[in-house]
């Protein structure tokens, strides 16, 4: 079992000397935008994404770092975008972004020295918006930020409830009932809830729960543990369902 180092959870990046930074000749320092986007910048190397992170820094945007796929897991939810590298320590970037993509829209940007036609195909179709190839040209990566926010700004929104027959979700007030009944969950109980929910016809493997809602800080036992009061809460075994040597999947009570 693995253990991430806690400082790699939100940790910004050091900001790089300006001759260290691969920015395009010539390009002047742009006057900072009015609003910027909160961008989370993923990569494994520390160098790299310091100079990311201070060029989108002066392009008026707000970006912050981690080095880690799981750390990646625990952020992406307090962000509008996500550039994404896929050669990561702990976690392949594909398996990161499919994992983000099956719970969230955030926008995801992969950002990666993987330049083939296949690495492309699959990282699209991992669920990213958007694939640039390193090396880039800052500007190329600006523009590609603005028009995957303006095509993101015309989607509908998600459903911020889910209505599952006698559960119900509400994802904003963090608040659920079944048969009408308020359910009070702990933080974890309700991330584990939502993350099953928002797959209900589908087996989703213990270690992809584990990642998703407990990153960095778990043990054995712990998803046992909050699906055994999951439950409880609940009001019966039906609303968890374990499927042997895979995972769990929701049922419905």
């Amino acid at each position: 079992m693995s253990h991430i180092p806690s400082p790699a959870l939100l940790e910004p990046f050091a900001a790089v000397p300006e001759t260290a930074r691969p920015t395009d000749p010539g390009t002047p320092t742009p006057a900072r935008a009015p609003t910027g986007q909160r961008i989370l910048v993923v990569d494994g190397d520390a160098a790299l994404a310091g100079s990311l992170t201070a060029q989108l820094r002066r392009h008026g945007h707000d970006p912050v770092g981690v080095r880690h796929g799981s750390a990646a897991l625990q952020a992406y939810q307090d962000v509008e975008l996500v550039l994404l590298d896929l050669d990561l320590p702990d976690l392949d970037g594909l398996q990161v972004c499919r994992a983000i993509r099956e719970v969230s829209r955030v926008p995801i940007i992969i950002v990666t020295a993987r330049r083939s036609e296949l690495d492309c195909v699959l990282g699209l179709h991992a669920g990213a918006d958007d694939y640039v190839t390193k090396p880039y040209g800052l500007r190329e990566l600006i523009a590609r930020i603005e028009a995957v926010m303006r095509r993101t700004r015309w989607q509908p929104a998600a459903a911020r409830e889910m209505d599952l027959g006698r559960l119900r979700i509400d994802v904003d007030s963090r608040q659920v009932t079944v048969d009408d009944r308020a359910v009070p969950l702990t933080r974890k109980e309700f991330d584990l809830l939502c993350l099953l929910a928002a797959q209900p016809d589908t087996v989703i493997p213990r270690k992809q729960l584990l990642q998703q809602v407990w990153g960095d800080s778990w043990s054995r036992r712990t998803i046992d543990t909050h699906v055994s009061s999951l439950r409880g809460k609940l009001g019966g075994n039906g609303w968890v369902v374990t499927v042997r040597g895979v995972g769990f999947k929701l049922g419905t009570g």
